[in-house]
């Protein structure tokens, strides 16, 4: 089956420590606001406050430094996903896309002016180290972390392979502060992996979603067909924090033989997009799960929704995080970038996943999430961080359940793994089903 090419311009990821991205091609430009008013009262009160500062403030700050902050501030007062990147900031996100840098490999956020560990990714330091998903950090090497922007906190934790970094982490259910040491490495993540579960049952792992992502996920489903019958698949998108949206939509193309994948929603005519699959589908119609959980954002709610909605897939496991929106990411003529969230993405059937996330079909727990909630602290998610973008369609976001599954690397992978031996369970029953 071949995945078609389709021109995207959109990011669905925030920044990452160690993991590839690929940028899509950047927006030069604005709105045309030739006629509209211009805010006067405002712009007098930006000015006073501006000279006030010249010639008041403690120490003597130069006219770029305020104003880089008041860019900075005007885009972080948007949602948690819109940032400001200058010359350096730009050029590290540039050198987080290659993969070939020192690092740790968790995706972050800024959440009350600590970093936010949306999630580790598999077989990084972070993941061996086990951090998880929520984790706040709140000291890089004995260094606060309050007071920093999100770039000077992902410089700090980048640094030579080999060397190591003390993150002192506050961890819902800890009574204290953790204080965890990893080992930086040049991270190149492979983002498919893949295995036989049983006679004929196989398991497909996504950690994060790549440009070349759905074309590897299709080689080790076929190399799996080539060893025998699949009678059904596993597909596992836990702990996966997303990536680009070409990258969801060829994994789902990959499924459906037809109909609406995704589309997105926004201002511009140019960020009002739709998403069809194209005739194939690589398991021939054999049973699919979806594993997720609360470490599931962005790309792969895409594809959660849209297995989903077409009653593809049985989706297991536990509510998504909720990251619904898309960002683009514009240059500036000044050597940096606009990171701006532009459009809320949508699941075919009309779902806007924004601050609510995706609910299972099947829910599954483990002991460490039961023990998690018994301690009355509620999970962090797309909808606990403030300023996040409302949902889109008018419904009142809902908490979901967030919790971190270590994902073992052993051969007896699904015994060792309560959710995916449940996974794996279900996957033989519908199997039985399809052939009565």
């Amino acid at each position: 089956m071949t995945i078609r090419s389709k021109p995207i311009t959109l990011v669905v990821a925030g920044v990452v420590l160690g993991v590839t991205l690929t940028l899509g091609h950047s927006v030069v430009g604005a709105r045309d606001t030739s006629g509209d008013v211009l805010p006067l009262d405002q712009l007098r009160t930006f000015s006073d406050v501006f000279a006030r500062i010249k010639r008041n403030y403690v120490e003597d700050v130069s006219d770029e430094d305020l104003l880089e902050h008041a860019i900075r501030g005007m885009l972080s007062g948007l949602d948690p996903h819109s940032s400001y990147l200058n010359t350096e900031q730009f050029q590290e996100l540039r050198i987080g896309t290659s993969g070939e840098f020192g690092g740790l490999g968790i995706e972050v956020g800024m959440e009350d002016g600590f970093v936010r560990v949306v999630s580790p990714i598999d077989d990084t330091p972070a993941a061996r180290a086990g951090m998880q998903s929520g984790d706040l950090i709140i000291r890089i090497d004995d260094k606060p972390v309050k007071g920093l922007e999100l770039g000077e906190a992902v410089k700090l934790m980048r640094g030579k392979p080999g060397s190591d970094i003390l993150l002192t982490v506050v961890r819902e259910g800890e009574d204290r502060p953790l204080n965890i040491t990893l080992t930086r490495a040049v991270i190149q993540v492979t983002s498919v992996r893949n295995r036989m579960l049983d006679d004929g049952y196989g398991y497909v792992r996504v950690s994060h979603f790549q440009t070349k992502t759905p074309s590897d996920m299709i080689k080790a489903i076929e190399t799996m067909q080539s060893e025998g019958d699949l009678k059904g698949m596993v597909l596992d998108l836990r702990n996966n924090p997303g990536g680009v949206l070409s990258a969801a939509v060829g994994i789902s193309d990959a499924f459906l033989n037809d109909g609406l994948i995704v589309y997105t929603d926004g201002r511009e005519e140019d960020s009002r997009l739709r998403y069809s699959a194209s005739r194939g589908d690589i398991l021939d119609g054999a049973p699919l799960v979806v594993l997720v959980n609360g470490g599931s954002a962005s790309a792969s709610e895409i594809v959660a929704g849209a297995m989903q909605d077409h009653s593809r897939g049985v989706v297991m496991g536990s509510k998504t995080f909720g990251k619904g929106s898309v960002q683009t990411i514009q240059n500036l003529p000044n050597g940096g970038a606009v990171k701006l969230t532009t459009a809320r993405y949508y699941t075919p059937s009309g779902r806007s996943i924004q601050a609510q996330g995706i609910e299972p079909d099947i829910v599954t727990g483990n002991l460490q999430v039961a023990a998690r909630e018994d301690s009355g602290i509620e999970p962090i998610t797309e909808s606990s961080l403030s300023g996040h973008l409302s949902n889109g369609n008018n419904t009142d976001a809902v908490e979901n359940g967030a919790e971190t599954d270590d994902q073992t690397t052993t051969a007896n992978l699904a015994e060792d793994d309560y959710q995916l031996n449940e996974a794996l369970n279900l996957l033989k029953g519908l199997t039985i089903l399809s052939k009565g």
